[in-house]
């Protein structure tokens, strides 16, 4: 029996659901029940009927899943695969900003830390950060701990105030414009497609801006025949099955975040095989950080 095909036995007798998120290895995602970006993998975990959820992701994400289930069990396959960008705030800082500004609402990426969330006022994601801000009442915005994204969404909305924090995704701020001017030289047909959590010098350049499922669909959806992607390389097994008749090129080979890559076939099936390691958070914080992840899903819907 393969790895593949025990994965999908113990799934069964297990009851549970695999979500796998899209920059985790293409081997991961093959047997995963759900793939999708950080907003479609907290509504599908919210909804998935089965008592255990493998949370094919970070460490933050598996902590969101089980914030949003605490009656279930949520296996994580590696427990030291992490976000350096969720550490990026601290409490401390936040409560600071709180003190030095009236009318203010703190916004939480959810690439953040479970404490980090409990501190906030809503959680966002890079698919509906711009909705769900605009839809606050609150003039003065605390954007954390991204500020890459926090700059993208405060140039479309001029009428809030936001303060921004000093934390960014190494991956994607890795990106060199320099780089980029190359691959548009040599692929000049193609379009550019690039995460927000890219700096503003590689926004400045793309031709459209979206979550990963944003990119995805702009990609499976659009006329053109050839795309260069601005972010991590996971996405390229999505982008390759929907699309198998277009071309897709990535810097440098493409971007890699370790972390997502600690996520492997092996410690999918180890999980299920010793159901650990899972996922275990403090009551009260938990019960914290739900309500602004809750806040979210109300007003991103």
């Amino acid at each position: 029996m393969s790895l593949e095909e025990r994965v999908q036995q113990l799934k069964l007798e297990r009851d549970a659901i695999i979500l796998a998120h899209y920059y985790v290895p293409a081997e991961v995602q093959r047997v995963a029940d759900f793939v999708g970006d950080s907003y479609a993998l907290a509504k599908r975990a919210m909804a998935a009927p089965q008592k255990v959820i493998v949370f094919a992701g970070v460490h933050f994400m598996g902590e969101s899943a089980k914030i949003l289930n605490p009656e279930k069990t949520v296996l994580v396959p590696e427990l030291a695969a992490d976000c350096p960008m969720a550490h990026m705030v601290s409490p401390e800082k936040i409560e600071e900003v709180r003190g030095a500004y009236e009318d203010l609402a703190v916004v939480c990426y959810i690439n953040s830390t479970a404490e980090i969330k409990a501190h906030s006022d809503v959680i966002v994601t890079s698919a509906n950060a711009l909705k769900v801000v605009r839809a606050l009442p609150e003039k003065n915005i605390f954007f954390v701990p991204d500020e890459n994204l926090g700059r993208f969404i405060a140039a479309q909305l001029p009428e809030k105030n936001f303060i921004l924090n000093e934390g960014h995704c190494h991956v994607h701020a890795g990106l060199s414009r320099e780089r980029l001017l190359e691959e548009m030289e040599r692929h000049p047909q193609a379009e550019v497609l690039a995460h927000p959590e890219c700096t503003a010098e590689i926004l400045e350049l793309a031709h459209y801006i979206g979550s990963t499922s944003g990119i995805i669909n702009y990609a499976t959806e659009a006329e053109g025949e050839e795309f260069i992607i601005c972010t991590e390389e996971g996405v390229a097994y999505e982008l390759r099955e929907k699309n198998p008749h277009k071309t897709f090129h990535f810097m440098d080979g493409g971007p890699i975040c370790p972390d997502m890559k600690l996520i492997t076939l092996e410690k999918l099936l180890h999980s299920l095989e010793t159901m650990e390691p899972a996922m275990e958070m403090d009551e009260d914080k938990m019960a914290r950080a739900k309500a602004p992840l809750e806040r979210m899903l109300e007003l991103a819907k």
